[in-house]
């Protein structure tokens, strides 16, 4: 199933002095989704936002927001999630012993529920719920921290992702150093959800966001065209 190419630019590189103008100003310039990227200081070397900032900008944009939770265990957070306004709550395999009732979970809120897999981790991994997500996200860097290099293995495991999703309407997601550059590779791979943080936030000046979301969707594009 060829899904539409997404632009989801993750606000973990935004100017949080000006949060509220960023999320504007990458949804006029043409982002799909708005990712949010939730880190607890455990399950990731880091601690960034909560619910609390999830509620505060969904009256900002209509356009999906997409939580990808660092954090564990995540179950005791996941209604908080989306009661803030969550659209898709993604958790990861490794963060929990009950990946199958953390799925369930979030669909038993009304929301897309998402799995997402280390770059150590095997897509083998996630085989036995692959029927009850909607959302497969490959992280091409180790969680924690935005600005990091791309690792090369992750067009390998999204490819093997692709083919373990085969017909199944599921978003096949990538994060972790993508740009415009490695776009039409991760494409190709299977992807047709990119996250992106550096690529479209840096030097946060608002009047280059929408340049540079279409420029990585039409380097993907070139691959689908």
């Amino acid at each position: 199933m060829t899904k539409p190419i997404r632009i989801a630019p993750s606000i973990l590189s935004a100017d949080f002095s000006r949060l509220g103008e960023e999320i504007r100003a990458i949804d006029a310039g043409g982002a799909d989704y708005i990712h949010v990227d939730v880190m607890d200081g455990h399950f990731v070397p880091n601690i960034t936002i909560g619910p609390l900032i999830v509620k505060a900008i969904r009256p900002l944009t209509k356009k999906t927001i997409d939580v990808h939770l660092m954090i564990a265990p995540a179950d005791p957070f996941l209604a908080a999630f989306a009661e803030a306004g969550a659209d898709s709550i993604t958790v990861h395999a490794e963060a929990g012993p009950h990946l199958h009732r953390s799925l369930q979970a979030i669909r038993a809120e009304g929301k897309r529920a998402g799995v997402a897999i280390n770059p150590a981790t095997p897509v083998s991994a996630i085989r036995h719920v692959i029927d009850i997500v909607d959302l497969v996200l490959v992280m091409s860097v180790n969680p924690g921290f935005g600005g990091q290099a791309f690792i090369p293995d992750a067009l390998t495991k999204l490819a093997e992702a692709r083919d373990l999703i085969g017909g199944r309407d599921i978003d096949l997601e990538v994060d972790g150093g993508v740009s415009v550059d490695n776009a039409r590779a991760l494409a190709a791979a299977g992807a047709n959800l990119f996250v992106a943080g550096t690529s479209v936030f840096a030097g946060n000046d608002p009047k280059t966001y929408a340049s540079r979301i279409s420029a990585i969707r039409n380097a993907a594009k070139t691959i689908t065209a």
